[in-house]
């Protein structure tokens, strides 16, 4: 059962990311269990299963990142990651859209989006907002009425078209996410933080959707 991360977790954190090597992390292997990795992991459980209780006719998954880095992929960083993350998928391939949650040092964040963005599902994300622009609109308001809801992703220099005030900030970027989140503390340190989260993931489901419908129609092209 999740009751919440603690300060220590954030200490742990700080310090794991000034001592990333493999002595000093085997001397805090109990205390990384006991404020991290086994909050975190029934956090995503948690998490999992709330959401899956919401929505009983989809299925879903949910993948736990590892402290541990690819070893093959360390490109001169220590061996041991200073944050973790876990997504819930509606499908058991790790693809398409995620819901996700992410812990580190100096704070947490969770939202909705893509863990890779291809130039082709944007081509394909502006064709579907173009054909139905009055469904998207709806979908970006409801979004934008979650408090502290933010719009992130890199925006083109040159526009790829101009649809209104509302659209344009959602149109012309090369990859959308949506997120929020905070400094470390608050909603961490509650063993409310599941619910909290599965709340804020219902009220993106619409806009899951539509993201999914996207990646679908996407790969269907790619097959084709």
């Amino acid at each position: 059962m999740f009751e919440g991360f603690t300060q220590e977790t954030g200490d742990f954190l700080w310090e794991l990311s000034f001592n990333n090597e493999r002595p000093w992390f085997l001397a805090h292997k109990e205390q990384f269990e006991r404020c991290l990795n086994r909050p975190f992991k029934a956090l995503g459980q948690e998490t999992w299963r709330l959401l899956s209780d919401r929505f009983p006719e989809r299925e879903f998954y949910v993948h736990i990142s590892r402290i541990y880095r690819d070893a093959r992929r360390l490109y001169g960083r220590g061996p041991y990651k200073d944050h973790l993350w876990f997504a819930v998928y509606a499908g058991d391939k790790n693809e398409g859209p995620s819901f996700w949650f992410e812990i580190g040092a100096a704070g947490y964040s969770y939202g909705l989006g893509f863990w890779s963005w291809r130039p082709a599902m944007m081509e394909q994300y502006r064709r579907a907002i173009d054909a139905n622009p009055a469904r998207f609109e709806r979908l970006v308001r409801e979004a934008e009425a979650i408090p502290g809801l933010r719009v992130l992703g890199e925006e083109y220099k040159r526009p790829k078209g101009d649809r209104g005030e509302v659209l344009n900030r959602w149109y012309n970027r090369k990859y959308v996410t949506m997120e929020l989140g905070g400094d470390f503390g608050g909603d961490l340190f509650s063993p409310e933080l599941p619910r909290i989260l599965c709340e804020s993931f219902e009220a993106l489901m619409p806009m899951h959707d539509f993201l999914a419908e996207v990646y679908e129609t996407s790969r269907e092209e790619e097959r084709g």
